[in-house]
């Protein structure tokens, strides 16, 4: 008797013998060869999940509002955003963490962005200076997302906020300097932790010697190439007339 047919997974190109059972016989699957939530491996979950609690323990233990809107904005990112399956995982293993992003870290940031709300002087070590650093860089430097004050009716009174804000960070530099001190109080930096996080080595680890010599446009356009490979290779796009 011949064999039947082996039926090919359209989303991942592998016999169908081939795909896990979880993917197949999950419920949850919005197309029978995608991997369900369960079953999707734990690591991207699990780096997910510690990248959101690196944000808050900079926003409120550490008080560093510039890294914090860095490590918001990587999470914010379209290669991020856009793997449905680990967002789903993660609410489902992390759910507290799912809740902090989306309820309390989120909306936070949108009110710094929006010149809304800021953190207590009393524990802030770095203020949110990066909607001011887009003003000043508008007219040379073109932004790498739309600004707070484009996407509101009051962008008048935003600008004018962040304004406002940059007189209180040149007031409070004092400040901002003691409470970083007192949080810092017994770290031994160590030189070559140091190195490793300085801008020219991360840009040779990233570009190459070559490549680091290049314009910021062709580093970022490559880099931003590099980020969506590795996103569709963790979740296949699945095209429409597969569905």
């Amino acid at each position: 008797m011949a064999a039947p047919p082996v039926r090919r997974c359209p989303a991942l190109g592998t016999p169908s013998a081939a795909v896990p059972s979880a993917w197949t016989r999950s419920r949850t699957c919005t197309h029978p060869c995608r991997p369900s939530p369960r079953a999707l491996a734990p690591l991207p979950t699990a780096l997910l999940h510690k990248t959101i609690q690196l944000a808050a323990e900079l926003r409120g233990t550490m008080g560093n509002m510039f890294s914090f809107a860095a490590v918001m904005g990587a999470l914010d990112m379209a290669q991020i955003s856009r793997l449905e399956q680990t967002w789903v995982a993660l609410r489902q293993r992390h759910t507290e963490g799912a809740i902090l992003y989306e309820k309390k870290l989120k909306p936070f940031l949108k009110s710094l962005n929006e010149g809304k709300e800021g953190p207590p002087l009393s524990n802030t070590t770095f203020p949110h200076v990066l909607p001011l650093i887009t003003l000043l860089e508008c007219d040379s430097a073109p932004p790498e997302g739309p600004e707070p004050w484009g996407s509101t009716e009051h962008g008048v009174e935003v600008v004018l906020a962040h304004l406002e804000a940059a007189r209180t960070v040149a007031h409070h530099g004092g400040l901002y300097n003691t409470n970083a001190e007192v949080k810092l109080q017994g770290f031994q930096a160590r030189p070559e932790l140091l190195e490793v996080f300085s801008t020219e080595f991360q840009m040779r680890l990233l570009w190459g010697s070559q490549g680091a010599s290049s314009s910021q446009a062709r580093r970022y356009e490559k880099f931003d190439k590099v980020l969506t490979a590795l996103s569709h290779k963790l979740e296949p796009a699945v095209r429409s007339s597969e569905l």
